[in-house]
């Protein structure tokens, strides 16, 4: 097994409001929710996934001072995930209203924080090399600053697809709202493409298609190089994935059938295990396999950060 590099993610982090709701209210209507509770989430969930299987993590965002920046920096310590830089001083992080229904869907209302403002400065003595995964996400790419921050970056950089640090984009359910040239910016550097079914019709301008067909779409359409390996997630029914590391083969990877309890989070539970199974050197496959096993396992739990730890994955059966 090849020594295993870290996880670098820049997808930031803020603090989940989250509401149990009957359903998501009508305009103009009310609801009265059932439960509610406060829990870091957003780019922390991707974090602790990883670090939780062992790997070296490090947290390269911005994070704030005052409540939700103390529960940011608790939660990482809690999970022994390096936080890259000091504590902002103007302001404190966002956070995120997540409605869930009892389906365990989630809805999200983001209101951003200093987390949105990511500048040159906080790049710089991360120390990047080949052997890590830099993971980022479509969210960061939507604010104004740290998506140009990052594009940036990753220019400078000089990495492209295969040289450098295997960089791993989720665009997340703004995608369609991300600026062209940013979004294609980093596409032309992401080894790895991971998104939902609901992501990829947005970005492939796809109705109605099927995982298979809209992996097939993605790698094939103008936007997405042929160098990168293009996932499609689709909860119950597991994963497509097609091009880059597979070359022209398109598999589809199962997942356990569960009792969806909440899905929040879900698919950052996917991105960190995928980062650090692909660190540890095994098959892209296996790779999948397991990220779709601690992906199901965290939506049998309520909240958002609900990854498994390795042992609990070893032990765990969805049976």
């Amino acid at each position: 097994m090849p020594d295993a590099g870290r996880v670098i993610s820049l997808c930031s982090i803020l603090v989940d409001q989250v509401l149990e709701v009957p359903a998501i209210p009508e305009r103009g209507g009310g609801m009265l929710a059932t439960a509610t509770r406060s829990l870091v989430g957003g780019g922390f969930n991707l974090v602790a996934a990883a670090a939780r299987q062992g790997i070296a993590t490090v947290y390269a965002g911005v994070h704030g001072t005052g409540r939700n920046g103390d529960l940011i920096r608790a939660a990482l310590a809690r999970e022994g995930v390096q936080s890259a830089s000091a504590p902002r001083t103007e302001a404190d992080s966002g956070f995120c209203l997540a409605m869930i229904e009892p389906d365990g869907q989630p809805t999200f209302v983001t209101m951003p924080g200093v987390e949105s403002r990511l500048a040159p400065t906080d790049l710089v003595g991360l120390g990047i090399t080949a052997s890590d995964v830099v993971a980022l996400s479509g969210y960061d790419l939507l604010y104004r600053v740290s998506g140009a921050t990052i594009t940036a970056w990753l220019a400078e950089s000089g990495w492209s697809v295969g040289s450098g640090p295997q960089v791993m984009l989720d665009p997340g359910p703004l995608v369609a709202e991300i600026p062209a040239g940013t979004l294609d910016a980093v596409l032309a550097r992401a080894g790895v493409l991971t998104l939902n079914q609901r992501e990829a019709r947005l970005l492939a301008d796809a109705r109605g298609a099927s995982g298979r067909d809209l992996a097939t779409a993605l790698r094939d359409g103008a936007r997405v190089p042929p160098a990168t390996t293009v996932i499609v997630r689709e909860g119950a029914d597991g994963c497509w994935a097609h091009g880059g590391l597979l070359e022209d083969t398109m598999i589809h990877v199962p997942a356990p059938k569960v009792s969806v309890v909440d899905a929040t989070g879900a698919g950052d539970a996917h991105s960190g295990v995928l980062a650090s199974e692909l660190l540890r050197g095994v098959s892209f496959e296996d790779a999948l396999l397991t990220a779709n096993r601690a992906a199901a396992f965290s939506v049998t739990r309520s909240g958002p950060a609900t990854a498994p730890t390795c042992a609990e994955l070893a032990g765990w059966s969805s049976s």
